[in-house]
């Protein structure tokens, strides 16, 4: 996205003949394929006459100018001005469209055809927003003091534009793309059949390089699992057009070709490559051992639901869009509320486990649980000592015959790990190290280190257990007095249940 920012200097005047400099001038754009918008207003909000005028001022033609109500040119965080509170700014927004002639738009639109009707004849490349207005208590609004000016500009939209073609794809910044799957593949993005899938690879593939050499990287939060959906569904892509298991190598030639591309601007290509090609491998190869079932499973499926949807995600690592797209070419439409359900019911069983509330996790308060609870803590930290920093408890529960804890990891332990991990919770076990407790402000226990699960959910004031130097922890008990009185701990059995989620066993 390309932009210019204003804060206070300059408005609308200006920032409109500037962009309509930039594209018919410097970009060299034919005028007579330029439409633009702007807000017709509301009850409550004057119609935007001073862009208009500017727009007349330019050369553009009263027939090229429409006008929109707030669901197409009005800026807010909370959308439409009904929906903004108090204090918020928002403002108008005016947008310039490119025509192309020779497409021939969605005959259900009708005839009458307009700029912001989807039609396939029109592509929004520009957009200035005008932060002009703040909303007041009583649900009027005020005219801000400073007004403000954001603009943006797709740079892949404006290059359609320039080739004054529609499809992205075809550009400068994507074809190069495509071409080297044409060539691995031996498929041509001519064949409409195989456009839908190259396109997807080639768009995912590309984000993905951004995100990694920004740092992110796969997980099942945030920025880390939108990047794990990205490379999950360009696999799935990959091994339609394929018609074999994908090779964790097959995305190597898309992410040379987009460094390739911009090297020197944003990447330095032998550099970044090293570090883009194992993060993808790994991710590649954790999914693909789930990939061929899950496609197995998904081909005996007869009617599809939420619930079912839910099962693959959870058992296969398929991501709901996933899963909706292959459903979809069946004629099937997945439940999205259903299997919203259900994942807020799993959540709400994994909150369950790791804060405690059956029984604090425990089957009973007896001797043998207390010695194993006790032991969880020094497990919990071990693994961090052995796995590194991106552990994450997901939830424990304990018996008198065992302990099992189940944890995040991003990679699988090796059964060396095991075993190290294994000794160091004997060792601290043979040291004799003393348990011991205190409140403290939550803020204060995260900042000395003190593990905890599911933050935001403790209270301002928390409970931390200390084993001598070794582990800290936010619980609620109870626990043995000395770690000498666990007596050996074995791990008998480790075991996946989950896209980086595992379990261990022990006693």
């Amino acid at each position: 996205m390309m932009g210019n920012w204003s804060l206070g200097t300059y408005f609308k005047k200006e920032q409109l003949a500037w962009c309509w400099d930039f594209l018919t001038n410097k970009l060299k754009l034919p005028k007579e394929k330029l439409y633009v918008s702007v807000f017709k207003g509301t009850k409550d909000l004057p119609e935007d006459t001073e862009s208009y005028e500017v727009w007349k001022s330019l050369g553009v033609p009263e027939e090229k100018i429409f006008k929109y109500d707030p669901e197409k040119n009005w800026w807010s965080r909370a959308g439409v001005p009904e929906n903004m509170p108090a204090g918020e700014p928002g403002g108008p927004d005016s947008e310039v469209f490119y025509e192309f002639t020779h497409v021939k738009h969605d005959p259900k639109y009708g005839k009458e055809c307009h700029p912001n009707c989807d039609c396939g004849r029109f592509m929004e490349i520009g957009n200035s927003v005008f932060m002009q207005y703040k909303k007041n208590k009583n649900g009027t609004f005020a005219e801000l003091p400073n007004k403000n000016v954001d603009f943006g500009g797709g740079l892949e939209r404006i290059l359609t534009a320039c080739n004054n073609d529609p499809d992205i794809f075809s550009t400068d910044v994507f074809f190069p793309i495509l071409q080297s799957l044409e060539r691995y593949l031996k498929k041509s993005y001519k064949d409409e059949f195989d456009k839908s899938a190259m396109r997807v690879i080639a768009d995912h593939i590309k984000t993905a390089v951004f995100l990694i050499v920004a740092g992110v990287r796969p997980s099942n939060k945030e920025q880390g699992y939108i990047l794990r959906r990205l490379l999950r569904r360009a696999a799935v892509k990959m091994q339609f057009l394929s018609s074999q298991s994908v090779n964790p190598d097959d995305f190597s030639v898309v992410c040379q070709e987009v460094l390739t591309i911009y090297d020197g601007v944003y990447f330095h290509k032998d550099k970044d490559f090293r570090v883009i090609q194992p993060v993808i491998e790994e991710e590649i190869s954790r999914f693909n051992k789930n990939l061929d079932r899950g496609l197995k499973e998904i081909e005996k499926i007869e009617k599809v639901d939420g619930k079912i949807a839910f099962d693959l995600y959870q058992t296969y690592g398929f991501p709901l869009e996933i899963t909706e797209e292959l459903f979809k070419e069946k004629g099937q439409q997945i439940d999205k509320k259903q299997f919203g359900e259900e994942f807020e019911k799993h959540k709400d069983l994994s909150r369950t486990a790791s804060a405690g509330k059956f029984k604090g996790g425990l089957a009973d308060h007896s001797e043998q649980t207390l010695k194993y609870h006790t032991a969880t803590h020094l497990l919990h930290q071990a693994l961090f000592d052995v796995l590194g920093n991106d552990i994450r408890q997901e939830g424990s529960n304990i018996t008198v015959e065992r302990l099992r804890f189940d944890f995040y990891s991003p990679q699988k332990p090796e059964q060396s790990q095991i075993k190290q991990i294994e000794d160091i919770v004997n060792t601290k076990i043979k040291e004799s190290l003393p348990l011991s407790f205190k409140m403290m402000p939550k803020d204060e226990a995260l900042k000395i280190g003190a593990r905890a699960f599911f933050r935001e959910k403790y209270p301002d004031t928390v409970k931390v257990y200390f084993i001598g130097d070794y582990s800290k922890e936010f619980c609620g008990g109870p626990h043995i007095k000395n770690t000498k009185e666990i007596g050996a701990i074995s791990i008998y059995k480790l075991e996946k249940i989950g896209s980086n989620l595992y379990r261990i066993y022990a006693r």
